[in-house]
């Protein structure tokens, strides 16, 4: 029995399980949003043409014209993607479908019709598919990984806000290390965050328009004296796009990996977050507000899983790797064209929709979260061992030999509390008020600048 498809039948969860939450990505990375994208190639580079005085044979259009133009593409929906599939069953070629719709849609406008031998003009099918898919991925971007990202380092900034002053117990190498505040932790993150954010925002979108082996072939046939370089240069920036300067049949794809390592990039930093928080969670310095109805575990009633930073996790993982083999595949192109990148930059959406899937699902465990003082205090008062550092470097600047190592004789695999610590202390050979300074500390006071590293970022998100 064959299946409708629906959000039930879907074979991914892209579109089955998570269809709505991937819901604005459709008119973007869909079938329905590559053909729209060609369709607006091939309009803009007609009217480009209209306007090129090399090219007497087509003039300006009037506005009528014009207006006529922009409604095809404002009014084009999927019942006229419909149309395109259907001339495609007949053409069996995508780009040609496109072509053969809009002379169809223009075909009773006679100014624009009389002309219609310079839609498509010298192109080849990947002139258009590349500056549609830079579209596509800028779309994609701008609209929909680009605001995410932001709240979740908006989310991180105000915890290291909120958290900047909450002392919490260091772990290196799963250890007991000297005390930072949990604040300052997540500072660390928007650091990072938006330094990747930073890079994936500037990353330029390439394009060409250079014909069937980059060389301008038919156009400077047709057309010996145009400087075609600069004309489709301007055409390419008219679309936001940035001119791929020298390529074959294809764009080579550089961008697209470029970007999409940018991206992995992004999401390594945001699955080093989900298991830090994670493992927070599970030592009990976050505690997760319950939601009304929800079930931890089928069996253990008491439960209330990580599982939003889990599922972020998850689908992070199935992003990078989708998109890691994009970019290890998409610059590769036996001499000026081979077809193997063709069905895969039709996956060019399904790592960004994995991507944005996690961003949502780390915002709502962020949301969730409420620090546990209770618990960071008593970790830290369990562990008085981490002051060592603290005395074994007072000790070094007072001239104290073999300071490491007494702390380490004092110290190491052992239990230390208040007492045996400020006890060491007394027997110490330094000055008064470096005993006292000392023996007033706690492991809680003991996070150097962190409240204001915390802060620093929180401000730096606000401005």
């Amino acid at each position: 029995m064959a299946l409708q498809l629906t959000a039930l039948t879907a074979i991914s969860p892209i579109d089955g399980r998570y269809g709505k939450k991937t819901a604005d990505l459709r008119s973007i990375c869909s079938e329905y949003g590559l053909i729209r994208y060609r369709l607006i190639v091939e309009i803009r580079w007609f009217q480009a043409l209209a306007n090129e005085p090399a090219i007497p044979e087509i003039t300006p259009m009037s506005q009528a014209a014009t207006d006529y133009l922009e409604s095809i593409i404002e009014d084009f929906d999927e019942g006229e993607a419909e149309a395109v599939k259907t001339i495609e069953r007949t053409t069996n070629h995508d780009v040609k479908a496109v072509e053969y719709y809009l002379r169809d849609k223009i075909e009773h406008f006679d100014e624009i019709a009389h002309v219609n031998q310079f839609i498509h003009f010298a192109c080849t099918s990947e002139d258009i598919n590349n500056l549609a898919y830079a579209q596509m991925l800028r779309d994609a971007r701008d609209r929909c990984v680009l605001p995410r990202l932001d709240q979740v380092i908006e989310a991180l900034a105000t915890m290291a806000d909120i958290y900047g002053d909450y002392a919490m117990l260091s772990r290196t190498h799963g250890q007991a290390a000297s005390p930072t505040t949990l604040g300052k932790e997540m500072a660390v993150f928007v650091q990072r965050l938006r330094r990747q954010r930073a890079a994936l925002a500037a990353m330029p979108m390439l394009g060409k328009m250079n014909g069937a082996v980059g060389n301008y072939n038919a156009h400077l046939a047709a057309y010996p004296e145009a400087d075609w370089p600069t004309i489709t240069r301007a055409f390419i920036d008219g679309l936001d796009l940035s001119e791929s300067p020298a390529t074959t049949q294809i764009e080579p794809h550089d961008y697209v990996a470029e970007f999409f390592h940018g991206l992995m990039r992004t999401n390594t930093i945001l699955i080093d977050l989900a298991r830090d928080v994670w493992g927070y969670i599970s030592l009990g310095y976050f505690r997760q507000a319950t939601v009304e109805g929800e079930v931890g575990s089928s069996t253990m009633p008491h439960k209330v899983n990580p599982i939003d930073f889990e599922n972020a996790e998850g689908n992070l993982g199935i992003a990078n790797a989708l998109m890691d083999h994009l970019a290890a595949k998409l610059p590769i192109s036996r001499w000026q064209r081979d077809l193997t990148d063709s069905t895969v930059l039709r996956n060019l959406g399904v790592g960004v929709a994995h991507s944005t899937l996690s961003y949502d699902a780390l915002l709502r465990g962020l949301g969730k979260l409420e620090a546990n003082a209770e618990r960071l205090n008593a970790d830290l008062e369990n562990n008085w061992i981490v002051l060592a550092e603290a005395i074994q470097t007072v000790m070094r600047v007072r001239g104290i030999d073999q300071a490491y190592e007494q702390l380490k004789t004092l110290t190491r695999g052992k239990q230390v509390d208040a007492d045996s610590m400020n006890a060491f202390i007394d027997t110490l050979a330094l000055p008064e008020d470096d005993k006292a300074r000392l023996k007033a500390m706690h492991p809680g006071d003991y996070v150097g600048n962190a409240p204001a590293q915390a802060q620093r970022a929180a401000d730096a998100v606000q401005d």
